[in-house]
């Protein structure tokens, strides 16, 4: 089994996350884990173990020493993130909750759903504000964030000072709520070196920001939390893990690799484009090759755990390679037509 570490972030500022629009004043709910392996990549970089974990994560011909989930909202004690596509809503359900509209929901309850066991349907609500199924409670309850726009300007310097006015989106983080992420391991010697290093690496994002307009105070986090385990067992709980089965419920965006023996006639994928901009000193703001990848909460079949890849993303000009990391984190769920 593979070694995971489970990185739970409690925000202190507002997040700014970038939508699939592009929009300056939408925000994104969740941090892609292409854009999590970059972020934890520069901090590798600041803290000088760049060289060490490129050669060690973004080799496409070897095996990464560590993969990341996507960062999702959690909120007390539960952790989000994306139903498995194509089965949720459960059937049998009545329509007094608007499941179809849940687009994160606890793992505890996904995993109930995998294992084929009924809830308590008086038990869940939708918070359509952030659409995200929360424990049915009173009128105060809400969900672990809200959409919100911040007023910024952007003041002209060289020629006189003047100001442009915009409207900036971002993510607001409700009591006892944040962001959780799981890096999965390769071996337990993978995890022995790279563990303490990643726990640094969050560390310093939490003090520097994660995310968009973090010279304006976005992205900064209270504390950020650790604990170790299997993935499965930090998600559902020792023994809540569903039966494996031929299906692979991505936690992660995922660029398949040809040796991948993926059914495309078969699952519920969907497809999600890939760009943003250049991070470093060296390439600051120029424009990453977009891609397409499969998003998280896709089911694809396989009869082994997929793989996935990395690719070079670089501009034309930038003077340094810049990896895009499409490995998959994926959990094994029963699917229809299973042995």
């Amino acid at each position: 089994m593979m070694p995971a570490l489970l990185v739970r972030i409690r925000p202190s500022t507002p997040w700014r996350l970038g939508p699939e629009t592009g929009l300056p004043a939408e925000s994104a709910a969740v941090l892609h884990s292409d854009a999590v392996y970059s972020a934890v990549t520069l901090a590798m970089g600041q803290l000088g173990w760049m060289e060490e974990w490129l050669e060690a994560t973004a080799d496409p011909f070897r095996e990464p020493a560590a993969r990341f989930t996507s960062a999702f909202p959690w909120q007390r004690n539960h952790l989000y993130a994306p139903p498995p596509r194509g089965l949720w809503p459960p059937e049998g359900v009545s329509g007094r909750v608007r499941w179809k509209g849940a687009e994160l929901i606890p793992a505890q309850l996904a995993g109930a759903l995998l294992r084929g066991e009924r809830f308590d349907e008086q038990a869940w609500e939708l918070d359509g504000w952030c659409g995200c199924l929360i424990p049915a409670g009173s009128r105060s309850a809400t969900g672990p964030f809200r959409f919100l726009t911040r007023s910024c300007a952007a003041v002209d310097r060289v020629t006189g000072g003047h100001a442009l006015p915009y409207a900036a989106g971002c993510v607001q983080f409700a009591p006892a709520s944040g962001v959780w992420c799981a890096a999965q391991f390769a071996t337990q010697t993978a995890y022995a070196v790279w563990g303490p290093r990643i726990q640094a690496a969050f560390r310093l994002l939490g003090d520097s920001g994660i995310g968009g307009l973090r010279s304006r105070g976005f992205g900064r986090a209270r504390s950020v939390d650790f604990q170790a385990g299997l993935l499965e067992d930090l998600l559902f709980g020792p023994g809540g893990a569903p039966r494996p089965g031929r299906g692979w419920w991505l936690l992660s965006v995922a660029a398949p690799s040809p040796e991948d023996p993926i059914r495309w006639d078969e699952g519920d994928y969907q497809l999600v484009q890939r760009s943003g901009r250049v991070g470093s000193l060296a390439g600051r703001g120029a424009r990453k090759l977009a891609s397409r990848m499969l998003a998280e909460g896709s089911v694809i079949v396989s009869p082994k755990a997929p793989r996935g890849t990395a690719a070079n993303v670089a501009p034309e000009g930038c003077p340094h390679p810049v990896i895009r990391s499409g490995y998959a984190v994926a959990i094994s769920i029963p699917w229809p037509g299973n042995a």
